[in-house]
């Protein structure tokens, strides 16, 4: 595949009203993808389905709390109902990220991170995988799953837990489903900080700076352009992951 075939397939992307999902949606856009726009409750879902129109594509939006495995589960196929065709990319970048340690989160904290980050990935695969027909999924991880996040002990077992499902989901769905994922580093601060957020942790990076919404743009149209790869992780984090492991991995 080369990104003339991207054009004219139809992409669901999880939580695309806002930052990284909105960014990939627009990139798609620009590729001639139209796009099924999920939110969870974004007022800037409809704006930024507006620009997404801009770019000559059609954009459908559909409200869903993915924290629901029942709305998780049902979404895929109100998409496809809603556009009336087949989703040919499934993007999960919607999750949650909330602070929280090893010793002090609730059995409420480990599995709300589950049902958005881990369950809902895998309940939008399923439905993806049931339409029968060939297309591709990419999974969002983070760079931190290869050290050990501390400060977001449940947000972090359930993003290892996604890591292992799209290898599972790889070999399960192969050879007719390509499944990879994309895990961002420093790319964009959390909520409510801003770029000097980054100043003192991009001294551990080896690049020694941060990314941007650009660099996963382009890593997602790298995976889904080339057609002889599935499994695969890109940590797109200047060597963060390089730098320490829990895992080994």
């Amino acid at each position: 595949m080369n990104s003339t075939s991207l054009k004219g397939q139809v992409a669901l992307v999880t939580g695309a009203a806002i930052r990284l999902g909105r960014a990939v949606a627009e990139a798609l856009a620009s590729e001639g993808v139209h796009i099924v726009l999920h939110y969870r409750g974004s007022p800037a879902a409809n704006e930024a389905a507006e620009r997404i129109r801009e770019a000559g594509v059609q954009c459908w939006t559909v409200q869903a709390d993915l924290s629901d495995p029942k709305a998780a589960g049902a979404l895929l196929p109100l998409a496809a109902q809603l556009c009336g065709h087949p989703i040919d990319i499934l993007i999960n970048s919607a999750a949650i990220f909330e602070p929280s340690k090893v010793l002090e989160f609730t059995p409420e904290d480990l599995e709300r991170n589950v049902r958005v980050n881990v369950l809902a990935p895998l309940l939008l695969a399923r439905a993806f995988a049931a339409q029968q027909r060939q297309g591709q999924i990419i999974n969002f991880l983070d760079t931190r799953i290869v050290e050990y996040d501390r400060l977001h002990a449940a947000y972090h077992l359930s993003k290892r837990m996604l890591f292992s499902i799209t290898r599972m989901l790889a070999l399960e769905l192969a050879p007719t489903i390509r499944v990879n994922a994309v895990a961002p580093g420093l790319i964009l601060p959390p909520p409510g900080r801003d770029e000097a957020y980054f100043e003192g942790l991009a001294r551990g990076v080896p690049l020694r700076r941060h990314g941007g919404a650009e660099d996963i743009v382009r890593t997602v149209l790298f995976l889904l352009e080339s057609g002889f790869i599935t499994g695969q992780v890109i940590y797109v984090d200047g060597g963060q992951h390089l730098v320490g492991s829990l895992y080994g991995t």
